[in-house]
Formats: structure tokens, sequence, C-alpha cells
């Protein structure tokens, strides 16, 4: 009986330990990042760290690569295309 007991708290022990070293970490990752975007602070900070990267973005000369802007011209001019056909219906 007292083998029994042991090996029902040793597992319990383990699955404790198992499950906080892999599914408690994750959990606790997005849980922090929940809190930051619900929390003021957070927000405040996001908005700042938005307009620094917006301010690198203006001093660069180009915004897009050739490709992607091709690529961007492209897919705008098909949802134009699409927009447009939706009117003469």
């Amino acid at each position: 009986m007292k083998s029994f007991i042991y090996k029902i708290i040793i597992s319990v022990i383990a699955v404790i330990l198992i499950y906080e070293f892999t599914i408690g970490r994750q959990i606790s990752k997005y849980s922090n990042k929940i809190n930051t975007f619900t929390s003021k602070e957070g927000r405040k900070e996001s908005v700042n760290k938005l307009r620094e990267e917006i301010g690198k973005g203006i001093k660069k000369e180009r915004y897009l690569s050739k490709d992607d802007a091709t690529l961007i011209n492209t897919f705008l001019n098909k949802i134009k295309k699409e927009l447009e056909e939706a009117d003469q219906n």
C-alpha cells in the first residue's frame, strides 16, 4: 500500500512539473502579451514603439523594394478592376 501511495505522489509531482515546464510557460507568455495590450502603460509603450518605427520609415529613401512595389501595384489594380465590375452590375 505504501508503494502505491508513493507512486501516486511521484506521478502527480511529475505531471505538475511537466505541465509547468511545457504548457504553463506557453500560457504565461501569451498572458503577458495580452496584459501588455490591455494595460494603459502597455498601450502607451506600443504607440511609442510604433511612432519610432514610423519615424525610421520616413527617414528611408525608399519604403518598398521595386519587386514589392510591382506586386502591390498589380494586386491593387486587380482589386480596382473587380470593384469597377461590381459597380456595373
